[in-house]
């Protein structure tokens, strides 16, 4: 390596060239595409090194949020700047003015489509604009127009309760007012068990639900639960409470429907203090079009953050797609990224829409058949990768002890979840998308007798090699307007009327919660390195989700999470809750996530059997057979000894019928069976799923 090289080395953090030995080794079908890996990495580099020659490296490029937006200065003055390329003219409004447009808070027109503006302290000393002064920023229109538009870099923004318009609230405490952190960063777990929240419909009331609600009401419940993270949607702010936090407006402010950002830093406080990591459900795929309230024309023209023409819109999600070939957008982005590290001390992120970034099609209408050149042609966008290889980069590189990345894909794009040193993007996990979508699909359209355990079982382990991935068994969108909820469709309107402990057998909700809980446990067993669940679906949430619109009359009653339902002892929810308390404490146990997947020894159609082995010592066992129990049931495993169960979804405290015996010890036999080296006999009732650990 030469000097220059080195230079390069030092400056990126990153090895001149990615050592393609172990992705090779890891999947030899990368190679013919070696010299396509080999360009995105450039790429990288070229992007890396420009940030270093323009911008003084790629910390200061990405503190972004110390200097855009409206600050006050130690001599109490203020200082406002801000990227509008497109603008004529920029002025500063607000209650410290009476909403005046004034030539005194005109900006001064900079280089490179930057606007600044400075406002002397009060001849008081005080600061000329105090805390939670409400503020707006009046676009002036080539045309002679002034339009009011909101900083982008606003940390926190709010709408009167009377006018449906959002302002910018200059967020500046006192000191005895800001929030103090008590506890560090979590660092670094294998084993990622995601409880997914939305803070909003986090009550059993009617109502939008606070982030002091769910630090003092749901944080204990997670942590009972046993769950050592927590993602967090619907944070950024987003003016239509119904688009379920995806239509983002403003990218650096908590949302205030919530409360206010000091309480949002309690609730991750507060959370580390139990050991939980806090991830945040990052869109920095597309942005709203709204244009009063978002990102959208700021400037008055089309290519402010976004594509112009046809490329800047997404047309199935009707929102804007950022160019992320601008320097300015770049800066943006990452800067978000700090800001909710530096400012929350967010944990790490779960990228949304990372398909819909990756493709010129953003995934639509694309089958994906796993074909590499679906992958490595001319579809794949480089400019909206090079932006997460970036951010990824980033992430790891500045917050290396507990930095958790996710991201949503449904493609399976080769290396996603790799190291960019081995020529990955740089995720920690995708998202297990399929696993969702077949649940749903079997329990549409299948009878249990026709359930396909071998299609069940192949989506469950069908993942790449070495790139982790998280396991679901309900996904937040499945339970939206138009579907419902698992428990739901296994119970339906029986939940209305059965679900007492006091109203007697009911066969629906029996079987209900039987398969509620082995699907979960299989899910779990067999489908990634971590776990996630939905807030409720642990109980088995009933309905769907409906957030208040014009077509349900502004209803929040389907916006909500009845923990009460779980709570009642009269109730059979609680067995669900106890279930799910069980099983995620097992995996906290034997840590069988972080152990890779073994060997499916048995998935047997007509018995409707599947067996599986997990970290060397567990054996999982599942009769999904609606009416046949089986007693000294064959089952094949490598490792000889004595067994124990250690979970029985069966057991009375999870709403089974207590058919097995706990205290029942199992050993095994040195015959093979199933391609396993020994086997034991099991009795294993219909609809019941048990885990064996060896115990020497």
């Amino acid at each position: 390596m030469d000097q220059g090289d080195q230079r390069t080395t030092q400056m990126t953090g990153l090895p001149q060239q990615p050592d393609l030995t172990t992705t090779f080794g890891i999947d030899g079908y990368l190679q013919p595409y070696e010299n396509e890996i080999r360009r995105r990495y450039s790429c990288l580099q070229e992007l890396l090194q420009k940030i270093e020659n323009n911008e003084g490296g790629l910390d200061q490029f990405s503190r972004g949020y110390e200097k855009f937006g409206v600050h006050r200065q130690p001599d109490n003055s203020i200082e406002v700047t801000e990227w509008a390329p497109g603008a004529a003219g920029i002025y500063l409004r607000g209650e410290f003015n009476d909403w005046q447009i004034e030539e005194r808070y005109a900006f001064k027109k900079g280089e490179y489509g930057r606007w600044h503006l400075k406002i002397p302290p009060k001849s008081d000393g005080t600061s000329p604009i105090g805390h939670q002064t409400k503020l707006k920023l009046g676009m002036r229109l080539h045309n002679g127009e002034i339009v009011d538009r909101i900083c982008p870099w606003a940390k926190m923004v709010a709408r009167p309760d009377n006018i449906p318009i959002f302002e910018q609230i200059y967020w500046d405490p006192p000191e005895n007012q800001v929030y103090r952190f008590k506890h560090r960063h979590p660092g670094h777990k294998e084993g990622l068990k995601i409880y997914e929240s939305h803070v909003g419909i986090a009550s059993k009331e009617q109502k939008v639900a606070t982030y002091k609600e769910f630090t003092q009401n749901v944080i204990p419940r997670i942590a009972d639960l046993g769950y050592n993270a927590i993602q967090l949607m619907a944070i950024m702010e987003h003016a239509y409470y119904a688009s379920f936090g995806y239509q983002i407006t403003s990218f650096f402010a908590a949302s205030s429907r919530y409360g206010n950002p000091e309480e949002l830093k309690e609730l991750i406080d507060v959370a580390h203090s139990r050991g939980i990591t806090v991830l945040l459900d990052v869109v920095h795929s597309h942005a709203s079009k709204n244009t009063v309230d978002g990102l959208n024309q700021f400037d008055g023209t089309n290519s402010c953050y976004f594509h112009d023409g046809e490329r800047g819109t997404h047309e199935l999600w009707d929102s804007r797609l950022f160019n992320y070939t601008q320097p300015e957008v770049l800066r943006f982005l990452l800067s978000n990224l700090r800001w909710w590290i530096e400012e929350y001390k967010f944990d790490g992120f779960r990228f949304d829409g990372v398909t819909s970034m990756l493709y010129h099609t953003h995934g639509m209408g694309h089958a994906f058949s796993g074909h590499y050149d679906e992958y490595f042609g001319l579809n794949t966008d480089t400019e909206s990768l090079m932006y997460m290889m970036l951010a990824n980069h980033m992430l790891h590189s500045f917050y290396p002890d507990f930095m958790v990345t996710v991201a949503e894909d449904v493609s399976g794009m080769p290396l996603l979840c790799r190291p960019l040193a081995e020529g990955g993007s740089g995720f920690d996990y995708r998202l297990a998308m399929a696993i969702p979508d077949v649940w749903i699909k079997t329990l549409k359209h299948s009878s249990d007798e026709e359930w396909d355990l071998g299609l069940i079982v192949h989506t469950l382990t069908n993942r790449r090699y070495k790139e982790k991935c998280i396991s679901y068994a309900e996904s937040h969108d499945q339970a939206l307007v138009g579907d419902k909820t698992i428990a739901f469709w296994l119970m339906d309107k029986d939940m209305y009327t059965h679900m007492s402990c006091m109203s007697g057998e009911n066969v629906v909700i029996d079987r209900g919660i039987a398969l509620h809980k082995m699907i979960r446990l299989i899910t779990i067993g067999l489908g990634g390195e971590a776990y996630l669940t939905f807030i409720g679906n642990e109980f088995g949430h009933p309905e769907w989700l409906d957030f208040p619109r014009v077509g349900n009359n502004e209803s929040f009653h389907y916006a909500r999470r009845q923990f009460n339902l779980a709570d009642d002892k009269l109730l059979k929810y609680q067995y669900l809750n106890n279930f799910d308390r069980a099983m995620i404490h097992l995996e906290s146990r034997f840590q069988f996530l972080s152990h890779p997947q073994t060997y499916v020894s048995l998935k047997h159609q007509d018995d409707k059997v599947v067996v599986f082995e997990r970290a060397d010592k567990l054996l999982f066992i599942f009769n999904f057979h609606t009416n046949k129990s089986y007693s000294d049931y064959k089952v094949g495993v490598q490792m000889a000894g004595s067994y124990e169960m250690v979970l029985d979804s069966d057991a009375e405290e999870f709403g089974g019928h207590k058919r097995l015996d706990p205290s029942v010890k199992f050993h095994t036999f040195p015959e093979p069976w199933c391609d396993r080296a020994n086997h034991l006999f099991v009795y294993v009732p219909c609809r019941t799923a048990i885990v064996l650990a060896k115990t020497d």
